[in-house]
């Protein structure tokens, strides 16, 4: 953290810096696992990398397993190395990453890549490569 930062309030503060700020507080606890829960909502996309970023440095640096929670398909194909897809509190599947991303066997997760556009544009790409 900037020198500078250390006198601000809370609220002088932005998303971006908050949530670095909140990661920077459980590491001199150096925990075996980093639960991230929803890091980069409300965030611009600029801040969202930054703070993705240094998660997935930290993750690096210190070997601790990384809890990432969200709904943003974009960000665990990019970071998750398994995933856990889950309705209603309920799994309905998981697996490798790209084993869930490529081929998806519940519908609900079906229904999420095609949400996602450009995931599902990507892993589209990326099955008619592997096929061809």
């Amino acid at each position: 953290m900037q020198p500078e930062m250390y006198g601000r309030y809370p609220f002088q503060l932005s998303g971006g810096q908050l949530q670095r700020s909140s990661i920077a507080l459980a590491l001199p606890a150096k925990p075996d696992i980093l639960i991230a829960d929803e890091p980069t909502a409300a965030l611009d996309s600029i801040s969202a990398f930054k703070v993705l970023r240094l998660l997935a440095d930290l993750q690096q640096e210190t070997g601790c397993a990384m809890l990432f929670i969200t709904h943003d398909l974009r960000h665990v194909r990019k970071y998750a190395d398994r995933i856990v897809v889950m309705k209603e509190g309920v799994v309905v599947e998981q697996g490798e990453k790209h084993t869930i991303l490529e081929n998806p066997q519940h519908p609900y997760t079906k229904v999420l890549i095609a949400a996602s556009p450009a995931l599902a544009s990507a892993i589209d790409l990326l099955t008619r490569e592997s096929v061809g």
